[in-house]
Order: C-alpha cells, then sequence, then structure tokens
C-alpha cells in the first residue's frame, strides 16, 4: 500500500485523497440515513452569505429546490474524486482531469439534490400534516435570510419524526444551529419562523 501511494503523482495523491476520504463520508450518511440518525448527525456549516432580496441563499433552483445541503456537497466531492482519478489513470492531462471532475462532481449534486427533492414531495403527499410543526421547536439547518427575503432550510420534529422543511422569518437573519420555533405554514409549504432562544439554567430545570 505504502509503494503503491509513493509512485502516484501529485495531483493522483490529490484526487485519491479527496475521493477516499468523501466516499467514507457518502457511506457514513447513507447507513445514517437506512437507521433513520441522519437529520440528528449532519455537520451544520453557516454559510452566512449576503445575497439580495431577489436571490435565494442556498443556490436555489425554486422554494423547494436546493443545491446546496450536505448532501450534496458530499456527492460533488465523492464523483469528482473518481472522476479525476479515472481521467489520470487513463492518460488524461491534469487540466483535462479537473475539468471532467469538476463536470462529474456538479452533474452528482444535481441528481443528490433532485433526488432529495423528490422525497420531500412524497414526504408532502403522503399521511404527513406539515401543520403539525406549528408550535413545534426546531434547529436551523441552512440559514435564513432576514425579513422574508428569502428561504433557509430547519430541522423540526413533526409526528414523531425529525424533517427538512424550507422556513422563512420576518425578524432577524437566522444563523446554521440557531433554534426556532414554527409559527405558521405559508404558501407553497414554506414555515414561517421565529427564533427561539434557549431557556436560562432555572428554567430548564423547572
Amino acid at each position: 500500500m505504502g509503494a503503491w501511494w509513493e509512485l502516484l503523482t501529485g495531483a493522483e495523491k490529490a484526487f485519491y485523497g479527496i475521493a477516499i476520504v468523501s466516499s467514507i463520508l457518502f457511506l457514513i450518511q447513507f447507513i445514517l440515513n437506512l437507521i433513520g440518525l441522519d437529520a440528528d448527525t449532519d455537520v451544520d456549516i453557516d454559510l452566512d452569505l449576503d445575497v439580495d432580496a431577489d436571490l435565494d441563499p442556498g443556490f436555489s433552483l425554486d422554494a423547494d429546490f436546493s443545491l446546496l445541503s450536505i448532501r450534496s456537497i458530499i456527492a460533488f466531492f465523492t464523483f469528482f474524486g473518481w472522476a479525476g482519478v479515472m481521467t489520470l489513470n487513463r492518460g488524461g492531462g491534469l487540466w483535462v482531469a479537473i475539468t471532467f471532475a469538476t463536470l462529474s462532481g456538479f452533474a452528482a449534486m444535481f441528481v443528490v439534490a433532485y433526488m432529495m427533492f423528490k422525497f420531500s414531495q412524497l414526504d408532502s403527499s403522503g399521511t404527513l400534516d406539515i401543520r403539525h410543526a406549528i408550535e413545534n421547536s426546531g434547529e436551523v439547518y441552512l440559514r435564513i435570510p432576514e425579513k422574508s427575503t428569502g428561504t433557509g432550510l430547519i430541522h423540526v420534529k413533526v409526528d414523531g419524526t425529525i424533517r427538512e422543511f424550507q422556513a422563512t422569518t420576518h425578524g432577524k437573519a437566522l444563523p446554521t444551529g440557531a433554534k426556532i420555533k414554527v409559527l405558521d405554514v405559508l404558501e407553497n409549504n414554506i414555515l414561517l419562523v421565529e427564533n427561539a432562544p434557549a431557556l436560562p439554567p432555572a428554567e430548564k430545570s423547572a
């Protein structure tokens, strides 16, 4: 193993490193999805992006289709790494490998985002009543911009299961990890939320 690694070029090591690490993360997340722990174990990333009122943070194609998520990012790097390895192994140059790897990564990113979009549609058309989320507490998964200028993503428990929903707020921007409370269900099943500060220790123990 060590001898094989030493024979690789710098570019090959970089692509293999990205591919192996991303594949491990992809496999871990797949297993967590199977046992129903994914919503509790996602790693939050606060991008804190400043966007115009006409743009949706998270690079959304519409209110429910978001390209930027932990799942799609992992898929991007997984396919980026292996596509780069494959291209170099077939004699392609570095820039050809980077180009093909990038295109493969974005294709995988789009496919994963589309699959999650379709899964969310199945949830909406099934037995789940999204209005059961009202008054429930949750956590911001992808930053929510201020004063209803766009939407973000939240995780909130509905009917005993943690779900992911699009959400907006009338108040200040809510960063990733912020605790929220659901106030209402708006058009297109977007949840209206507000900041829900953590209770002081005395109140928690009461």
